[in-house]
C-alpha cells in the first residue's frame, strides 16, 4: 500500500474517482450546487484529511494532472473558430461588451482589497478570477500572484455563475440568447458555460467563444492594472 502511495497513479486515480462521483451526482440531482468540479475537490479534501495522506504525496499524480492544463488552453481556439460567424457579425458588441466585463472584473476585485485590506499577494492572485483555470494559473505566475489561491478563487467564481447566472438574467430582463452567453462566459468561464449550455445552443456556444476572448483581453489588461496599483 505504502509502495503505491508514493507513486503518480495514487494521486491521478482519487482525483478521476472524485471527478467521476462529482459527475454522476450531477445528472442524478441536476442541480448547479452539485457541480462536478466543486464535489470532486470537496471529495479529495476531505479524503486527504480523513486518512492524514499529505498534500506532497498526492501530487506526486497531480501535478501529472496540472501539467496538462497550460496544453489544454489550445483547446480553446475550437469555440472561437466555429463562431466566427457569429463573431464577425456582432463583433463590435461583443469585444466591446467582453472588454468592459473584464475591466468590472479586476477594477471590483482591486476595490474590495483595498476595503478589506488584503495583501498583496492575495489580492492579486484574485485578479485572474474569471478566466478558465489553465489561463488563470499562468496569468498568476506572471503577475505575481499564488496559483493555489488562483485556483480556488477560479473554481468558486464558476460555480457562483453557474447558479446564478438564470437568476440574473430573468431579474435583468437579458432575454437575448447571444448577450446571455456572453455574459456567463465573460464572468464564470468554462463552469458558468456549462449551464448556459443548458440554457441552450446559442448561450453555450456564446458562452464558450467569451471564454477565450475573456482570457485574452484579461491577459492583456491584467498586467497593467496591477502595476498600476502596485
Amino acid at each position: 500500500m505504502t509502495f503505491f502511495l508514493n507513486t503518480p497513479l495514487f494521486g491521478i486515480l482519487i482525483s478521476l474517482i472524485s471527478f467521476e462521483i462529482g459527475i454522476f451526482l450531477s445528472r442524478r440531482f441536476k442541480l448547479a450546487l452539485f457541480n462536478p468540479l466543486l464535489i470532486a475537490n470537496i471529495l479529495l479534501i476531505g479524503f486527504l484529511l480523513l486518512t492524514g495522506i499529505s498534500l506532497d504525496t498526492y501530487n506526486l499524480g497531480g501535478d501529472y494532472i496540472s501539467f496538462f492544463l497550460s496544453p489544454a488552453t489550445v483547446v480553446l481556439a475550437v469555440p472561437l473558430y466555429k463562431q466566427l460567424p457569429n463573431l464577425r457579425q456582432n463583433i463590435v458588441p461583443i469585444l466591446a461588451g467582453i472588454t468592459v466585463g473584464c475591466l468590472v472584473s479586476i477594477l471590483c476585485v482591486v476595490l474590495f482589497a483595498s476595503l478589506a485590506n488584503l495583501s498583496e499577494p492575495l489580492w492579486i492572485s484574485l485578479v485572474p478570477k474569471s478566466i478558465t483555470t489553465p489561463m488563470g494559473v499562468e496569468l498568476s505566475k506572471e503577475i505575481g500572484g499564488i496559483p493555489a489561491i488562483t485556483v480556488i478563487a477560479i473554481v468558486v467564481t464558476g460555480i457562483t455563475g453557474a447558479i446564478v447566472a438564470p437568476f440574473v438574467c430573468r431579474i435583468f430582463r437579458i432575454h437575448d440568447e447571444i448577450a446571455q452567453g456572453i455574459a456567463i462566459g465573460t464572468a464564470s468561464h468554462a463552469v458558468g458555460t456549462t449551464r448556459a449550455m443548458e440554457m441552450g445552443e446559442m448561450q453555450g456556444a456564446m458562452s464558450s467563444l467569451a471564454i477565450g476572448i475573456t482570457g485574452i483581453i484579461t491577459a492583456i489588461i491584467a498586467p497593467w492594472i496591477v502595476h498600476f496599483q502596485l
